[in-house]
């Protein structure tokens, strides 16, 4: 991507001299800003009241309003928005009473255009600093108590970790392959926190839970005005991770016109508002995930191959709990003191029958599955270990089916007649989730829940056993 040009700001100015007007037309966007021009208060303030600026400079002495009354309107309007003044007057009263309404600097006609886009640079070094500091909280919020993190030590995530290592400190795009529930979402944050970004922000998207005819004011930000609703201009999400990481997870459900537009973005850097004819850059490093074969839906036309290109510059496979089942305890024990750090000098948090369950388990929902064990155990449990009475009752039922399916074959139905180390992972998918809405009376939501899946993977999955049904 273009680097971002650090002192870019959208600009009103407001002055009764048409030279100064044509001037401040001319050389602004030289400088790299956007600039609207208005002849005097009135009209910048009707400028305000359709959308917001970063920054106003106005003159002092304009007939009818003048820049006072035209900054106090902005307070109102637009609260996060600087001000400077100029005037033709050198009056220190003037200059006074301008910094009373939070003016930033005051600037004495004729002034030179190097004096102003130093300040302006100021206000653009300002606003970067909100910015961070803003992301740095949402980020410090969302990571509280304690932020989870990779654990395991089995020889697939060693892989794992060494991909990591060798990609994050580059600014290459990253494609993240795994199941869902598998951990691609902390695997793209330590991509972030091993890179030289790790003091900007990251911002995590889930592509899949956003409404469609959200997605790009979402994800690009709108002008005031733009749709019904839109009641001042927002900020998109690449606009809030400039000269940070955006993790787009679930890149899959975007729609064909989404794909489109963020191909255009990741080319150019270029990010244009919703209603908005300008466009500006951002230094965003891409990281991308989904549990789709997204190789089969290029080749249905489901998702664009150009756009896949761009977007798998380096690929990362997060392998599936059952596929490093020798970090299914490591895991537990960690999950277990998330909640409970004061029995971290407990060794046996689980009982060795506990033990014996857990390792046994197939894991289909992978390590949010195994979250969610876990914490249900942690609340019926007052002190370890951990007893299986403490494990979920539809878990430790699902277990014994499964024992007695493979002790008396002739007990289920032919189709079940099959050992569980035979069956593939579809087959175990759909026993989960049919167990799970049979014993939640049909209702799916809970159903989804349960199994720590979205309700529309749980459609997903329901449609795929049978393609000629719609679950319903």
């Amino acid at each position: 991507m273009k680097k971002t040009q650090p002192s870019q700001l959208s600009i009103l100015f407001a002055d009764d001299e048409p030279s100064l007007q044509e001037l401040m037309r001319m050389e602004l966007p030289h400088l790299g800003h956007r600039v609207t021009v208005c002849p005097d208060g009135y009209t910048a303030v009707a400028a305000l009241e359709r959308e917001s600026f970063d920054c106003i400079i106005v003159d002092l002495d304009m007939p009818g309003m003048n820049g006072i009354q035209v900054i106090e309107r902005a307070a109102t309007l637009s609260p996060g928005t600087e001000a400077i003044v100029l005037t033709g007057k050198q009056s220190l009263d003037s200059a006074v009473a301008a910094l009373r309404f939070g003016v930033i600097d005051y600037l004495s006609k004729p002034c030179r255009l190097s004096e102003l886009q130093s300040l302006l640079q100021s206000v653009a070094a300002r606003r970067e600093l909100k910015r961070n500091s803003a992301a740095i909280e949402r980020a410090a919020n969302e990571s509280a108590p304690s932020a989870p993190k990779l654990i395991g030590d089995s020889a697939a995530m060693a892989d794992v970790l060494k991909l990591i290592k060798k990609v994050s400190p580059t600014q290459s795009t990253v494609l993240i392959r795994g199941e869902t529930g598998c951990g691609k979402e902390l695997v793209a944050r330590a991509v972030h926190e091993q890179s030289l970004r790790k003091n900007k922000a990251f911002v995590a998207v889930n592509c899949g839970a956003l409404p469609e005819h959200l997605i790009e004011s979402e994800l690009f930000g709108h002008k005031k005005g733009a749709f019904t609703g839109a009641d001042s201009q927002r900020e998109g999400l690449f606009e809030v991770a400039n000269g940070g990481t955006i993790f787009l997870d679930e890149i899959g459900e975007l729609p064909l016109s989404m794909q489109a537009k963020l191909l255009r973005v990741l080319e150019s850097g270029d990010v244009r508002r919703v209603g908005d004819n300008q466009t500006f850059h951002v230094d965003v490093r891409v990281v991308c995930a989904t549990h789709r074969d997204i190789d089969e839906m290029v080749s249905t036309g489901r998702f664009r191959e150009d756009l896949m290109f761009r977007i798998n510059t380096f690929e990362i496979h997060v392998p599936a709990l059952r596929e490093r089942m020798e970090d299914v305890m490591p895991l537990a024990r960690h999950l277990y003191l998330r909640h409970r750090p004061e029995h971290a000098s407990i060794q046996n948090v689980f009982s060795d029958e506990t033990i014996e369950i857990l390792k046994q388990h197939p894991w289909p929902g992978n390590v949010r599955e195994l979250a969610n064990v876990v914490e249900h155990a942690t609340i019926l449990c007052d002190h370890p270990p951990i007893l299986p009475e403490h494990l979920p009752r539809h878990f430790v039922d699902r277990r014994l089916k499964r024992d007695v399916r493979v002790a008396n074959p002739a007990s289920v139905a032919p189709a079940a007649n099959v050992p569980m180390s035979r069956l593939s992972l579809k087959e175990l998918e759909m026993i989960a989730v049919q167990e799970a809405i049979q014993r939640h009376q049909g209702y799916k939501p809970a159903a989804a829940e349960e199994l720590g899946i979205s309700l529309k993977t749980l459609y997903n999955k329901l449609n795929q056993s049978d393609p000629s049904k719609k679950a319903g």
